[in-house]
């Protein structure tokens, strides 16, 4: 997956086809969470396509240094591009992991829908604490259990039809992260204390299948990797907006769920 994830090159896809349905607005819901004034430095970490930068930058005081990082060099150049007339915001290729930041060097950490994607979520947990002052914020969200979320659901029940036991196209993972007795304890583990876990709900209405089976394809890693099994990505696309569609009908309507975490560095 880290592999996949630093040479995935579909950011347009996953900002255009996902964004408009449920990314930004859980980027705005999350960002409202940050106080408009934290310390001077703010950390943004797998920042994306920019869809939380922008409201970031938005949010935030001029005088606030903002600095965006990320693993793919392609969601980076993606997410400066788009972003070329926000001001005041530093970009920075950068592994969750090995930050390369000095200890305490910020006030603030945020990361939209990326930790769950970590190889090792406690030691990108404990990353983001080293580069916290004392008492500084850690603001992140992440998938809820999948049951919640039908559009992934749908999406999964295909991928492990057309690839049974390939661990590699497993799109379960990213939904197991959610349960707040795991968060809190991979949370104090890390040296946080969690202020505040609680889920949000957003509906969809009106969405193209398609267009959401694309982004959820082509959007993201798994896009490389059915391509090396020798598959067709639009007949993928295909079998995810039939299944889509069964779903949640056509036009798309349904529910996107996250779990969104606040706590304090101790």
């Amino acid at each position: 997956m880290v592999t996949a994830s630093a040479t995935f090159s579909g950011p347009q896809y996953y900002n255009d086809c996902l964004g408009p349905v449920w990314f930004d607005s859980f980027a705005a819901d999350l960002v409202q969470r940050l106080p408009e004034r934290p310390a001077d430095n703010v950390l943004e970490i797998a920042c994306g396509t920019g869809l939380v930068t922008r409201r970031l930058r938005e949010r935030l005081k001029p005088s606030v240094r903002l600095v965006a990082t990320d693993l793919s060099k392609a969601m980076l150049d993606y997410a400066r591009a788009k972003l070329e007339a926000c001001r005041n915001i530093e970009w920075r290729e950068a592994d969750a992991l090995k930050l390369p930041f000095e200890n305490g060097e910020f006030g603030a950490v945020v990361c939209g829908f990326g930790m769950m994607f970590m190889p090792d979520r406690q030691a990108a947990l404990k990353e983001a604490r080293r580069v916290l002052t004392e008492a500084g914020i850690l603001l992140f969200n992440v998938w809820d259990r999948i049951e919640e979320n039908p559009h992934a659901l749908a999406n999964a029940k295909v991928l492990e039809a057309m690839f049974p036991g390939d661990p590699e196209m497993k799109f379960r993972t990213p939904y197991d992260m959610g349960d707040p007795g795991l968060l809190r304890q991979l949370l104090a583990g890390a040296g946080f204390h969690a202020t505040r876990i609680e889920t949000k709900r957003i509906a969809i209405a009106g969405a193209d299948p398609r267009s959401i089976a694309t982004g959820q394809i082509r959007g993201t890693p798994r896009a490389t990797l059915i391509e090396q099994r020798g598959f067709q990505l639009e007949a993928v696309i295909d079998k995810v907006t039939d299944g889509l569609t069964i779903t949640g009908g056509d036009p798309y309507s349904g529910q996107a769920q996250a779990v969104i975490v606040q706590a304090m560095a101790i």
